[in-house]
């Protein structure tokens, strides 16, 4: 006989009332993403933004979307919840601001096996706190809980961010030459790129999460390896609004220097960088060390320390310098574009990573 007992949404795994649990938890945080533009308010079909309100002229809209990778296991793993949501919004508008482009909203999309609204509420507060950083308004998103999908405790995210720059400051710009210079914004660690490398290695060193990280004599290496990716956005606006001398960025994420930088570049040159001005942070010496990674291996999978590349004129290099700087960036000098050869990207000298 067929079983005849009625059956519910929640029979089946789907908790609605978690679900709008959730959604009354994560009010405060997107409100404190309000910015001119945005009300910060969710609960609609779909979230508005005025760009004439924002103070636009003549923009052109630019649109990223992304996720952290499997970054996501090692918050799962860990239960260190709390960041995850800031690496989401900084893959995303990071990779706004490298074409000139001032972060106006997010938007988040947040899938799991069996929906916690306590886990969600951290997630959501990590990506609110991602939009204050980088300035835009969190507008709207999307949970969604699929048992049979997801196990349980995993999750999955994904992040679409839309920027606006006028029309006559879209980078890069056409003007790069022999001779400009390029600066390096440092990293805060491993960010969001290279982590099932990463992964791998723990898995081989037998270092639990939970212990103290080798490099790290303060924290554990799930700690060390959770930190969010740096946001780059409001430094970066700075120097737009206060001199014309940046002429291109590079976000560096999968793919590290070798992928990256070619992608600003003018086919009839490459960059040439130094690698002993890269301060390389410990827990990238850790990771070459310990899965025997080459450094070439290294320089086109992770970051390596540096998260974004800035190329400027000889002339505007002291000032953008200076403006980066006091808005809370580690400027660092690391070469010069010259005219391509075979390489886009060439090397001098060796990363530090003993």
């Amino acid at each position: 006989m067929a079983e005849t007992t009625p059956l519910t949404y929640r029979d089946a795994g789907v908790d609605i009332d978690a679900g709008n649990d959730l959604v009354q938890r994560i009010k405060p945080h997107v409100r404190s993403t309000a910015r001119r533009g945005a009300d910060g308010e969710i609960g609609g079909f779909g979230g508005l933004f005025d760009l004439k309100a924002a103070g636009f002229v003549d923009p052109l809209l630019v649109a990223a979307n992304d996720g952290v990778g499997t970054k996501l296991r090692i918050a799962i793993e860990t239960g260190l919840h709390d960041t995850i949501g800031v690496d989401l919004v900084a893959m995303c508008v990071n990779d706004l601001v490298v074409q000139g482009a001032e972060p106006l909203f997010f938007l988040d999309y947040y899938a799991t096996g069996k929906l916690d609204p306590s886990e969600g509420e951290a997630i959501v507060k990590g990506i609110a706190e991602g939009c204050r950083q980088a300035g835009c308004a969190l507008i709207g998103g999307e949970t969604a809980e699929m048992p049979g999908l997801y196990a349980d405790k995993d999750y999955d995210l994904a992040g679409f961010a839309v920027g606006a720059v006028e029309r006559d400051r879209l980078l890069p710009a056409g003007n790069i030459e022999s001779g400009d210079m390029i600066l390096g914004l440092t990293s805060s660690g491993v960010h969001s790129n290279g982590y099932s490398l990463v992964r791998r290695i723990v898995e081989r060193s037998g270092i639990a999460y939970s212990d103290l990280a080798p490099f790290d004599a303060d924290r554990s290496l799930g700690e060390t390896l959770i930190a969010p990716t740096r946001i780059y956005v409001k430094p970066l606006l700075a120097a737009f609004a206060e001199t014309r001398g940046i002429k291109a960025l590079a976000h560096i994420t999968g793919g590290g220097f070798v992928e990256n930088i070619p992608r600003v570049l003018p086919d009839t040159m490459r960059a040439d960088i130094d690698l002993f001005a890269v301060p390389v942070p410990p827990v990238f010496g850790w990771l070459a060390q310990a899965g025997g990674v080459a450094e070439a291996e290294m320089l086109r999978t992770f970051n390596c320390g540096i998260g974004m590349i800035v190329v400027v004129s000889d002339a505007d290099a002291a000032a953008v310098s200076a403006i980066l700087q006091s808005a809370g960036e580690t400027v660092v000098p690391l070469g010069r574009i010259r005219p391509r050869q075979d390489a886009a990207v060439t090397f001098n000298g060796a990363l530090a990573l003993a």
